[in-house]
């Protein structure tokens, strides 16, 4: 029987059962389809962050640039090992060399950037356009047609380009572009993973149940997405805040998009009145203690460090309780509450690795971190399915959202309404940034 890779490649104890049932032994509220699919959320989403990451790094000459590329390998091996119980260990070795290769040529790439070496650039550019056609075969021979070479091709260009017009960018100094950039590349990652794993359960219905696009698994996705790139746009705001890096205003403004969406997540949901509750939880005693406590860190004030763990605490409280009367006790609160401090512990152990130039560790940290968000996107779908049978447990989505005890939801609004503006949301505009002092708490 297949297991979920998550568990394959790096072991349930990333999730503390507390807040998740472990992969193994566990019972699951979602189908084989849904966790397949989760998976690959996971581990797709990771790809495309280390690699932005590595990137950066690279062109900076940034001190943690080879650790961070070491994770970005490991990323490759987890995902070698999931695909091995499928395709076998031919199957998977294939996969990680051309993975592998396909690292290589983007390194290439930044050297040729940051040399102004135009012909090497154009080498670089025509490698990882060799790796999307040789990769594409590969997905297309290994799922037996059921995504075809055009298809993986036409959505592996799209990545590239992505992750190619986020470094540009960030090379350029045009920060916003990148960071515009960064935010479409990371949530295309998803629909790759949909893509893909809807292609693998059609090649293997017998060990798959369900679907890939049913209700309760757009929920999950939904939500893994969120909390996926919330994770690594606050681990990115500590680390630029704590460097000073010129980009560090356009990550704060990442985030503030992201609250956006996360806002319009839940009032899609739970109404106007829990969404506004959900952003003042979220943002006061949260995210405005993030870039405290960066700055506290830079300047040594562990008065001022001191205070923005507490508020951090506060949140992990204040979330925990908002969690579980949203979802009226199927998420409990202090399980909630605990497994929010969890998440909080792992974003401030990796900013204070890396702070302490143990680099290794921050990496390792920062992995376990992102794959936890994954488990909380899994129980808080699970406990709004149980709360919304209705509504997240068939195959169509809802076409309304019920009455809740935050006041009811908008007539007009659903999750699938939501799911699809989203993807088409505009993500300029007027911002006027302003460097984050001491002096200047949000």
């Amino acid at each position: 029987m297949y297991k979920k890779f998550t568990a394959v490649a790096l072991g349930a104890a990333l999730v503390i059962p507390s807040f998740a049932q472990a992969a193994d032994g566990g019972e699951s509220q979602f189908s084989g389809a849904s966790d397949l699919r989760a998976d690959l959320d996971h581990l797709l989403s990771e790809h495309f962050v280390l690699a932005v990451s590595s990137m950066q790094k690279a062109y900076d000459e940034s001190p943690d640039w080879e650790e961070v590329e070491w994770a970005l390998d490991e990323n490759v091996q987890d995902m070698g090992t999931a695909l091995e119980p499928l395709y076998g260990e031919e199957g998977a070795d294939e996969f990680v060399r051309i993975f592998e290769s396909h690292n290589g040529y983007t390194d290439d790439y930044v050297k040729a950037v940051k040399d102004g070496d135009d012909s090497a650039k154009q080498e670089a550019e025509d490698n990882i356009a060799g790796f999307a056609d040789e990769f594409s075969t590969f997905l297309d021979g290994a799922t037996e047609g059921n995504l075809p070479k055009e298809a993986a091709e036409e959505a592996l260009v799209a990545h590239e380009d992505d992750v190619q017009a986020t470094f540009d960018h960030y090379a350029a100094g045009d920060y916003m572009e990148a960071y515009t950039s960064y935010r479409e590349g990371f949530d295309r990652m998803f629909d790759i993973s949909k893509v893909l794993s809807g292609a693998i359960v059609a090649q293997f219905p017998d060990m798959f149940s369900g679907s890939v696009d049913s209700a309760d698994a757009e929920l999950r996705a939904t939500l893994n997405k969120l909390a996926g790139e919330h994770f690594a746009l606050a681990s990115l705001e500590l680390e630029k805040g704590y460097t000073q890096a010129d980009d560090f205003d356009f990550v704060t403004w990442a985030e503030d998009e992201h609250t956006a969406d996360f806002k319009a997540a839940i009032e899609s949901i739970y109404g106007a009145e829990g969404a506004d509750q959900f952003e003042t939880v979220w943002q006061q005693d949260h995210i405005n203690a993030q870039s405290d406590l960066a700055i506290a860190t830079l300047e040594g004030d562990q008065e001022v460090r001191d205070a923005a763990i507490e508020h951090l605490k506060t949140f992990s409280q204040d979330f925990g309780a908002f969690l579980a009367t949203a979802t009226e006790g199927n998420l409990p609160e202090e399980a909630a509450q605990e497994a929010v401090w969890a998440h909080e512990e792992q974003v401030i152990k990796t900013f204070d690795q890396f702070v302490e130039e143990d680099y290794e560790a921050s990496v390792k940290t920062y992995r376990e971190g992102y794959a936890f968000m994954f488990g909380i996107g899994e129980t808080l779908g699970g406990a709004i399915k149980t709360q919304m049978p209705d509504q997240f447990g068939s195959e169509a989505m809802p076409e309304e959202m019920p009455q809740t005890g935050f006041g009811g939801a908008s007539n007009d609004s659903s999750m699938m309404v939501w799911l699809s503006g989203l993807a088409a949301a505009a993500l300029g505009g007027l911002y006027v940034f302003r460097r984050k002092t001491s002096g200047d708490n949000a």
